[in-house]
């Protein structure tokens, strides 16, 4: 077994190349192929059988190379904003967190499924996984109309086609989700709702709340912990008396996922998703990190060492993880990755001047979006006469 876990697929031919015979198992298709990964830890789902394993083709690895990349580099460039100035207020980067958007975006709305997503602030990555540019994202970052809110929520209000933010208060996100599960039932449209956050989020009560409501009426949700073993400066160990947040549903099912590998969160979210239109409500605990402070104010460094984050950089990144599979089956090498990340960045920052040269939204702007349909011209206790100072 490889440092990837890769396990060479059989493929129509009965000769063994030599790749084979190091592995020990019979030659391969050359755009397929299968992986082992962390098994999963379940709670209350005895009876089921979660996969150890799962497949992938040449061209869905690049496609999932590529968005994890242009995550990250969309994440430094917001970061290099900030220092500069042109972000104001919080912000929150995904940075280390990438296989678990990608991974579960894979199973949900790729395949045509209009599942829904509800999150958090750490949600840049997401919006760009369900369909905003990088100039949406990064304009609205910054507050301009190039915006995906027109410039009116910044980082913690970013909202698109199913995807429902992007949400302040810590936790509201969880019931929100519950709430479109339920619509999601009563339409009877197969699709599911996932509701995502921290590890911090997971001790709020409205959380638990939405655990409850769910079960009893067997909503089809996913309640996703993604769980960077930190909160708002502090870690789990710190603020969280249990052992693990999978089973923390108590009368919901659980599931533990290696977040930092692609392929397991993708194979996790897959059957987490059949089972809850089939049973109900469901916890997954998405073992991640994150390489920034908790947002762009907390420099970190009085709860955890360099060293522990360069660690995990070098041995558990999750973009370096699928690089790896991929050079390993031997559909890019080392100088094609690099060649696909040096385009990312050229991608990026077009994107991001875009954003840059946008105007401001105009002050007209406040009196609308406010109730929806027809929209009023004056909205009481709002004067929309006043200038607006630069």
């Amino acid at each position: 077994m490889s440092r990837s876990g890769a396990r060479l697929v059989k493929s129509t031919t009965t000769s063994v190349s030599q790749a084979a015979r190091m592995t020990g198992v019979r030659s391969y298709s050359t755009d397929e192929m299968t992986f082992d990964f962390t098994p999963h830890i379940t709670h209350k789902l005895e009876e089921h059988t979660l996969p150890s394993s799962a497949t992938l083709t040449k061209e869905d690895a690049m496609t999932y190379l590529h968005k994890m990349m242009t995550i990250r580099r969309m994440e430094t460039v917001a970061g290099e904003l900030y220092r500069g100035k042109k972000i104001r207020g919080f912000c929150h980067l995904y940075s280390g967190q990438e296989a678990v958007a990608t991974g579960m975006n894979a199973s949900m709305n790729a395949l045509g499924h209009e599942d829904a997503i509800t999150s958090a602030y750490r949600i840049h990555g997401w919006g760009y996984l369900m369909g905003l540019s990088v100039k949406q994202v990064i304009g609205e970052l910054i507050g301009v109309e190039a915006g995906c809110s027109m410039g009116k929520g910044g980082s913690m209000h970013m909202y698109g086609p199913d995807f429902y933010g992007g949400n302040g208060i810590v936790g509201a996100q969880v019931p929100i989700a519950a709430g479109i599960a339920l619509a999601n039932k009563y339409l009877d449209n197969k699709t599911i709702s996932v509701g995502l956050y921290g590890d911090g989020a997971a001790n709020q009560g409205q959380v638990f709340e939405a655990y409850n409501m769910a079960k009893l009426w067997d909503l089809p949700a996913i309640f996703v912990c993604e769980n960077n073993h930190y909160g708002m400066g502090t870690s789990t160990d710190r603020h969280y008396a249990g052992d693990n947040f999978y089973s923390r549903g108590d009368y919901i099912p659980g599931i533990y996922v290696d977040g930092m590998d692609i392929v397991a969160v993708k194979a996790a979210t897959a059957w987490a998703r059949e089972y809850v239109l089939e049973n109900g409500p469901l916890v997954m605990e998405m073992s991640t990190y994150r390489y920034h402070g908790h947002s762009m104010s907390d420099p970190d460094t009085t709860y955890r060492s360099r060293e522990e984050k360069e660690a995990k950089r070098k041995q558990e990144d999750p973009i370096g993880l699928l690089q790896s599979k991929i050079e390993e089956a031997g559909w890019a090498t080392a100088a094609e990755c690099k060649a696909i990340e040096k385009a990312v960045r050229k991608e990026v920052k077009a994107e991001a001047d875009a954003a840059l040269a946008s105007p401001f939204p105009t002050l007209d702007l406040a009196s609308k979006h406010i109730y929806s349909g027809d929209q009023p011209q004056n909205i009481r206790g709002c004067d929309i006469t006043l200038t607006m100072h630069p």
